[in-house]
């Protein structure tokens, strides 16, 4: 083992891959696959409405509705529930920086601070130093779920899920490899993924949130219940909360970059609501202006406690939003400048980003097997190198090896998983039915 002249001896790639294999003695790899729902496991319903205490109340029927739309739609909005259920799988004991959400539609296209073109993880709402396993294993239920909604065949779908692992395994023995700041630096060019997949979907600069007025400037449109404005309460417009808000949020940034904040001012805000699995938090479009016409748009988002957390530490920061913000900081190949986190006026935590910058969705409903199965190729690749990054690369490639037993083990426990939460979708089906609790589609 070689020394170091000033601390103690440095492990060498080799005996922490040696620490990772020990760990099948305790963890087996083909384990991961014998997962089932147990007889004492919590009625999902229960989870799913103690997942939306402290979101907006009139906004939780949007988030019902949404979920209605499928299993997968209904996947996407049930990270708590699936945290609950990875916390009793085998884990080896290694933490990563994990993204607490890993479906496949929370990677993406980004333009970097560069103005490079880079496919990543793009959703950290639920980052937190936990198990990998919990990340890889989201990652490969939701490309089996997605699959079987596409129409695969069972078998189709399995293959899916096991492609995901398979890269995950593969890759994350190539980071090991790596130096240290050859990793850290390591990105995945949208070009290479969209050579494979077609030109993923941009949206408009402008998209449909924003129109011109008479005078030429932008304003944000209210398109009522998705996007509307808050004129009035308690604590003023929702522009005047953002203002007060501005000083924090200019702190959490480099100094060079607060000089490149302070030349834009707050134009105007509006509440939005996005995504599934974050309908109900507070999430506004905030327009801000250097001039009438020289606009950025960012999007101040509620952070709140992760899904993972009941399960594992807590969190190191008291600061939610800034628990997003350094687990993004962690995890993603490049980070937006604008990348920051506050506070509200009623104490509420929030990060801030913006809402446009090259991004780009890459559409799955009309993917058939092999299109799907090269998606999960670059996202189990994405996931590894963003796990790398937490400097555990060796022990974790260490204890996959190079043959596939935790690939197929993973292939099995995602066809199981797709099985629950189809279960899972019928009974948020029924609580609508019976009407415990309220659904509406938006």
């Amino acid at each position: 083992m070689p020394k170091n002249n000033n601390g103690p001896a440095l492990p060498t790639v080799g005996a922490l891959r040696d620490e990772g294999k020990a760990l099948r003695n305790s963890a087996p790899r083909r384990s991961h696959d014998d997962w089932e729902p147990s007889a004492r496991r919590r009625d999902p319903i229960d989870l799913l409405v103690e997942s939306s205490r402290g979101r907006l109340p009139e906004l939780l029927p949007v988030r019902y509705g949404r979920m209605l739309a499928s299993p997968f739609a209904f996947f996407r909005g049930a990270a708590a529930i699936m945290a609950y259920d990875l916390s009793a799988t085998p884990v080896t004991g290694i933490q990563v920086q994990a993204c607490g959400d890993c479906h496949l539609m929370n990677f993406g296209i980004f333009a970097s601070p560069e103005r490079r073109l880079l496919f990543d993880i793009n959703d950290f709402d639920e980052t937190l130093p936990a198990p990998w396993e919990w990340d890889v294993k989201r990652l490969a239920a939701s490309f089996a779920i997605a699959s079987l909604e596409n129409g695969f065949a069972k078998g189709d779908a399995r293959e899916t899920a096991i492609a995901a692992a398979r890269s995950y395994r593969e890759r994350i023995w190539q980071y090991a490899e790596m130096s240290t700041l050859e990793s850290w630096y390591s990105k995945i060019e949208a070009s290479v993924v969209e050579a494979k997949l077609g030109r993923a979907e941009r949206p408009n600069h402008a998209d449909a949130e924003l129109e011109r007025t008479a005078g030429g400037e932008w304003k944000i449109v209210d398109k009522p219940p998705l996007i509307f404005h808050i004129t009035s309460n308690r604590r003023g417009a929702l522009a005047d909360q953002v203002r007060l808000s501005l000083g924090e949020y200019r702190e959490s940034l480099p100094p060079e970059r607060r000089v490149l904040v302070g030349r834009f001012q707050v134009a105007d805000a509006a509440l939005k609501v996005v995504g599934i699995g974050s309908v109900g938090t507070r999430c506004a479009i905030v327009l801000m202006k250097a001039s009438p016409t020289d606009t950025l748009l960012l999007q101040w988002k509620e952070a709140r406690t992760s899904v993972l957390e009941p399960y594992t530490k807590k969190s190191g920061y008291e600061h939610m939003g800034k628990r997003v913000v350094v687990g993004q900081r962690v995890m993603q190949s490049a980070i937006d400048v604008f990348l920051g986190w506050t506070q509200g006026p009623l104490g509420r935590h929030y990060y801030v980003r913006q809402l446009r910058d090259g991004k780009a969705k890459i559409a799955v409903d009309d993917y058939r097997p092999a299109q799907m199965e090269q998606l999960a190729r670059f996202c189990g690749w994405a996931l590894a190198r963003a796990h790398a990054r937490s400097g555990e690369a060796a022990r974790i490639s260490g204890y996959l090896g190079q043959n596939e037993a935790f690939d197929e083990a993973l292939g099995q426990f995602a066809l199981t998983y797709a099985r629950v939460n189809e279960s899972d979708y019928t009974a948020l089906k029924r609580a609508v039915r019976q009407k415990r609790i309220q659904a509406a589609k938006v």
